[in-house]
């Protein structure tokens, strides 16, 4: 039985191999673990796993397997997106090549580098296993610089402990919060500069709990309420509070509550639901007049309409 570790997450730089830019995550040859995305797709995260006897071959399969197994958790998720298929893989000595479909070229930056590292990560640690090459539909896998990347273990992958990484972006959100009576959605566009490994959905729901800026809006979000988790699951955000979500002293509806989560994420994510959890539970019904027990849509009647000039 598989047993859930505590996080391990890291943002990782890749370096050239043989090139030699820093020494990488040795494994630990006494546990084996499955390393996943976790909910931000920042970062991996590795669970323990039982690996099966048997042959070398029959533990790589088993493994691959595993790895692009959809989790039942909300906190991390397998590397692999869906559409990304693997055609064969091959074992020469202690050298494995695995063939993926040309597929594989539709992932972003993060993505593949994420997806890369969990792999060699977590097929290195089976004994007869030294270095993975990826090839995709024959051809061999090849930098943004054309380079060849060739056999990778451990080494090929560093902890990031500079800036390459984290990159910068500027954008536009919109934001949701009460009106002066506390029985409607105001909308209030906010400029943002941000950490591109942050998700839009962590940011809009901090910006939240920082509050309005513009005159006649109000907050939503208790300012001490914490954010244990943000993590995106198909097609819905799992957004998860601590109990102070449930501190409010406003006189503000519990729909305007509610609503300013979801219609904030709807509009500046990539979710079309939002679900929204107290210290890992869904109440069946929030104060008595909002469901939670299942993923909620944005509700625009809710929104008050702007005054024209």
């Amino acid at each position: 039985m598989r047993m859930y570790q505590k996080y391990f997450v890291f943002f990782l730089c890749l370096s050239i191999l043989l090139g030699g830019c820093g020494q990488g995550t040795v494994p630990d040859r006494n546990r084996t673990y499955i390393y996943y995305v976790n909910g931000d797709g920042t970062g991996l995260v590795k669970e323990e796993y039982d690996l099966p006897g048997g042959s070398t071959k029959g533990q790589i399969s088993a493994v691959l397997e595993e790895l692009r197994k959809e989790t039942e958790s909300i906190e991390y998720k397998s590397v692999y997106p869906k559409y990304v298929r693997i055609n064969s893989w091959e074992l020469r000595e202690s050298d494995l090549e695995i063939d993926f479909s040309d597929s594989y070229n539709n992932m972003d930056v993060t993505e593949e580098l994420l997806l890369r590292a969990a792999t060699v990560h977590t097929l290195e640690q089976i004994g007869g296993v030294d270095y993975i090459k990826f090839t995709v539909e024959g051809e061999e896998l090849r930098d943004s610089e054309g380079k060849e990347e060739g056999y990778m273990n451990h080494d090929s992958f560093v902890e990031n402990t500079g800036s390459s990484i984290h990159t910068y972006q500027e954008g536009s959100l919109h934001l949701f919060f009460a009106n002066e009576t506390g029985d409607k959605l105001t909308e209030e566009i906010v400029s943002v500069r941000y950490n591109s490994n942050m998700s839009v959905e962590k940011l809009i729901t901090e910006q939240l709990i920082k509050g309005p800026s513009m005159e006649g809006a109000y907050p939503t979000l208790p300012p001490e309420t914490k954010i244990l988790g943000v993590s995106v699951r198909d097609g819905i955000c799992y957004v998860n509070f601590d109990e102070g979500f449930l501190d409010m002293d406003y006189k503000i509806s519990p729909q305007v509550r509610i609503y300013s989560v979801v219609n904030s994420i709807v509009a500046g994510g990539e979710t079309g639901q939002v679900q929204i959890l107290v210290n890992g539970k869904a109440d069946a019904t929030y104060q008595g007049s909002v469901g939670l027990e299942k993923p909620l849509s944005r509700n625009l009647e809710i929104v008050e309409e702007k005054k024209k000039d």
